[in-house]
């Protein structure tokens, strides 16, 4: 006979699916907002590090983002379409892409300001609680 038990497969018991399934409608909650910016959610916190770095390789913004370079390149040129951001190689090693933010890119920062204020309208949890969940989700992601 197996040890096998069935409740492990059950959905109502993994952990992976309510970070999910929030982690999907929070970003669907985004997407109004970002629409008028012309922005999709990866966009938006990539120009996110912008606002604040103003310049990073491409290496370092996909450490910091979570992300690979088969989503990074496409987003990146995609904003490098929209004269968001420029490319470049850089002079000290032609291997590293060094991401700029333009000035195209930076005035969209004044526009974007609202979101943070209007996206907490959009959860129901306390200031206590959003703390909470923010350190139990970095731990995770440690």
């Amino acid at each position: 006979m197996n040890n096998f038990n069935s409740d492990a497969l059950k959905l109502e018991n993994q952990l992976c699916f309510p970070l999910y399934a929030a982690s999907k409608e929070v970003i669907r909650r985004y997407r109004p907002y970002l629409d008028a910016l012309d922005l999709t959610y990866t966009q938006y916190i990539a120009m996110m590090v912008l606002w604040e770095k103003r310049s990073i390789n491409v290496k370092e913004l996909g450490s910091l983002l979570y992300l690979d370079s088969g989503t990074l390149t496409p987003m990146l040129k995609s904003m490098e379409a929209k004269n968001l951001i420029n490319r470049t190689r850089s002079k000290n090693d032609e291997r590293v892409v060094l991401v700029t933010i333009t000035t195209k890119g930076e005035n969209l920062k004044k526009a974007a300001m609202q979101i943070p204020l209007k996206m907490s309208g959009c959860i129901n949890l306390s200031p206590d609680e959003a703390i909470q969940l923010y350190s139990l989700l970095y731990k995770i992601l440690e």
